[in-house]
């Protein structure tokens, strides 16, 4: 039954609610009307105002902020007195009711797509990275072989903790026991970053005893990156009960994290005292012989997917092995760019090209390479005087030298053009494009010149001298 709204100035209904709302509905649309316009309720009355009800601040604030001119002048049509509105906040009964009889039937229709959709998206295993195709080395062979044991149910340590610097091979690991155990048991591998999302969207939901329930019911929980946790004192006393439910019930738990238990920030002394409780193993830098057993893993990989087969020099895996030592992800990117410029341009690069290729990753600073030693290597090397190459003078035997150095500066600097100009007597960009793409025509028409610029490159980069 509705409520009569009394005007307590006139005693009498002036307003005519839901005809003014179908007006909205017409002017704003069914959409605007459905998801707001639907929700308010006219409160009370007054000589000059109304008073309106709307069941969140939520609602009164987006409202307020978007449709209240429009409300405003529909409300007027039908009495012109009015000249505001006003809110209050009131939760419908009824509304409230039928939403919790709704949400009833859909938690129970949903509860399992609340783990399938929320949870389980972030628990792919990896069927790539597997214990088979772990590439071991005196740098990770105890982390290696603690991780099987786990995986085979033969250890007597929980948690695993197992930490290590960027790109070298925790994930893999975690993913490799995720693989082998979920066979046979009920698997969560999840990252921290992840750990954190769920928590805070079945707090926001509602949803916490589902939360706890899907976590503390697994067998296996491995998480990845827990340093991500830090700070967040919620979910850490979140974490720390699950954490002793699961002991509690003899599930195994590993975690990964780039750095020790004690050095871990802003995370509870209690929390680190449990992973300091189990087994703590770290995976160092990846020594020269497994950086090149991994290389030659991934280019037989990577070759084995193209019908003609790639074949890398000794010298180029030499160097790349020598030179990349921080982790095995820069040097699977090192062998993915070397491959892809050999099919791009029909050819396997020479050194001096693997170094510009790698040039990045081979941690050369692009600060340290000035417009003024590249014009003195360039003069050097084709023995004119900088303030030859620098004059107005066409002639073929500065021209050429001009051309080339300004094409490595665009190529080895992050200067601009005009700036490029500038270092080159005030030339025009228009002059600094032309020459640019001379180079690059020249370099692909004439072999010697290709060469040259190859040394040139390895000499400004490398500082050989004596290369010239």
């Amino acid at each position: 039954m509705n409520k009569t709204i009394i005007n307590k100035n006139f005693d009498k209904i002036n307003l005519d609610w839901p005809l003014i709302q179908s007006e909205l509905k017409i002017k704003l649309g069914k959409e605007v009307y459905e998801s707001w316009i639907k929700k308010i309720n006219l409160f009370e009355e007054f000589n000059n105002y109304v008073l309106l009800a709307v069941p969140t601040r939520f609602i009164r604030d987006w409202i307020t902020s978007r449709y209240l001119d429009q409300i405003l002048q529909t409300i007027k049509k039908h009495k012109k007195e009015i000249i505001r509105i006003e809110f209050k906040i009131v939760a419908n009964k009824d509304d409230q009711f039928q939403k919790s009889n709704n949400q009833n039937k859909i938690n129970n229709i949903e509860n399992v797509s609340f783990i399938k959709d929320s949870h389980l998206q972030y628990n792919r295993i990896d069927p790539n990275k597997r214990f088979e195709n772990f590439q071991i080395g005196s740098s990770n062979k105890v982390a290696f072989e603690a991780s099987l044991k786990v995986s085979e149910n033969i250890s007597h340590y929980n948690p695993l903790y197992i930490y290590g610097g960027v790109g070298l091979g925790k994930t893999h690991l975690l993913n490799s026991i995720g693989y082998e155990m979920n066979k046979n048991q009920k698997v969560m591998f999840i990252s921290a970053e992840r750990f954190m999302y769920q928590f805070v969207k079945s707090i926001k939901s509602n949803d916490m005893v589902r939360f706890k329930e899907f976590f503390r019911n697994t067998d296996v929980l491995l998480i990845d990156d827990i340093q991500f946790m830090n700070g967040k004192e919620a979910m850490q006393e979140e974490f720390f009960h699950t954490f002793n439910a699961l002991l509690d019930k003899g599930s195994q738990i590993i975690v990964s994290a780039d750095r020790p238990p004690n050095k871990l920030s802003r995370i509870q002394e209690r929390i680190k005292s449990r992973f300091s409780g189990g087994l703590v193993i770290d995976i160092q830098k990846p020594e020269y012989d497994l950086r090149k057993k991994i290389l030659n893993h991934k280019i037989n990989e990577l070759t084995n997917l193209y019908s003609d087969k790639i074949n890398i020099s000794e010298e180029i895996q030499d160097f790349v092995s020598n030179k990349i030592t921080s982790n095995v992800r820069e040097l699977v990117g090192a062998i993915n760019r070397i491959i892809s410029f050999s099919r791009i341009y029909n050819k396997l690069p020479s050194l001096s090209e693997t170094k510009i290729i790698l040039k990045d990753l081979l941690n050369l600073n692009e600060n340290n390479v000035t417009i003024d030693t590249i014009q003195t290597i360039v003069c050097k090397f084709f023995k004119i005087s900088k303030n030859e190459m620098l004059s107005s003078r066409r002639s073929r035997y500065l021209v050429r030298p001009r051309q080339t150095a300004i094409y490595l500066t665009k190529i080895l600097t992050t200067k601009s053009l005009p700036e490029i100009g500038r270092e080159f007597s005030n030339r025009d960009h228009t002059t600094i494009i032309h020459s640019v793409k001379t180079i690059e025509k020249l370099k692909e028409k004439n072999p010697d010149m290709n060469e040259n610029i190859s040394k040139l490159k390895n000499i400004i980069l490398y500082n050989k001298e004596n290369e010239i």
